[in-house]
């Protein structure tokens, strides 16, 4: 319990750290962006600070959902982690479409662009990207769905930065200032792209739909083909968290001892399904019963 609380105080740490960072990051790019007249400047400067928003409240939501159940929250807080997601994910979207209404603006009415501030300002917020990247990465976004969000708000902001130097050489070396438009209208697609499909997510398992890649109709026929079991009825699968499923349904048996058929069930529903919390309602199949009475 030790070692996991000093982990925690770790990866906290690691995410006020990403956030400091993409704060004083945005700070620059906005000052670069009015100094240039660069558009695409003042978007990855955006979603530098989206990205300090989305760590500040995934940092906020785990910490949240790391508390206890108690009589008043009986499945505990794991799901301020997915509202956390709900939040960034819908942030991406509006910062995206705002980004796009800008680019569109400026396309018919532009402005001259100092080219090397553009460069070297992007150049510097790629590094700081990547390495906020690799601070998400580490504090957990490979098994946890809102860091894992702010993980993505970090590298697609490094692959935006990317597309704002390509942009600056082009414009420091042929005039093609449209591509601080077109750079600004690529990141914006790519982050709405982003917030749309995390959106979903967050939605489908507040909306306790059957999890991803389970399907109910391959799970009743597992279940059927189980010794003592009947038929299964009225199934319900959902997701607490990006991780934890639960499932509650009505077994109808044909005989047997009926917390040992139930046993058999739950130890399917865990090694096949992934699912370990399952709440059994158990009947006997009464008419088949009475059909496999001699008379």
């Amino acid at each position: 319990m030790g070692h996991e609380h000093n982990h925690d105080q770790d990866t906290n740490l690691q995410l006020i750290i990403a956030v400091g960072v993409n704060i004083l990051l945005t700070v620059a790019q906005v000052i670069g962006g009015v100094l240039s007249g660069s558009l695409s400047l003042m978007a990855d400067a955006l979603h530098n600070l989206s990205d300090a928003g989305a760590i500040l409240v995934a940092l906020i939501a785990r910490n949240v959902g790391n508390r206890s159940a108690n009589s008043s929250m009986t499945y505990g807080f794991k799901r301020a982690e997915i509202i956390g997601v709900l939040i960034n994910s819908t942030t991406l979207i509006i910062v995206g479409i705002y980004l796009i209404f800008e680019a569109v603006e400026k396309y018919f009415n532009p402005t001259p662009i100092d080219g090397w501030i553009v460069f070297w300002v992007a150049g510097v917020a790629f590094i700081i990207d990547i390495i906020t990247a690799i601070l998400t990465y580490t504090a957990g976004a490979k098994d946890n769905m809102n860091i894992r969000a702010a993980f993505i708000h970090n590298v697609s902001d490094a692959l935006a930065s990317v597309v704002v130097i390509i942009a600056a050489l082009l414009i420091i070396n042929y005039e093609l200032y449209i591509f601080d438009v077109v750079a600004t209208i690529g990141i914006s697609a790519y982050v709405i792209f982003h917030g749309i499909v995390l959106l979903k997510k967050s939605v489908l398992i507040i909306m306790q739909a059957v999890p991803e890649g389970l399907d109910v109709s391959e799970l009743k026929h597992t279940l059927k083909t189980i010794d003592g079991v009947s038929n299964i009825e009225h199934i319900h699968v959902w997701q607490l968290d990006d991780k934890k499923v639960f499932l509650e349904a009505h077994l109808v048996l044909d005989e047997g001892h009926a917390e040992q058929i139930k046993q058999r069930v739950r130890s399917v529903l865990e090694s096949q399904f992934g699912i370990d919390h399952s709440t059994l309602e158990t009947s006997y199949d009464i008419k088949r019963a009475m059909m496999d009475e001699p008379f």
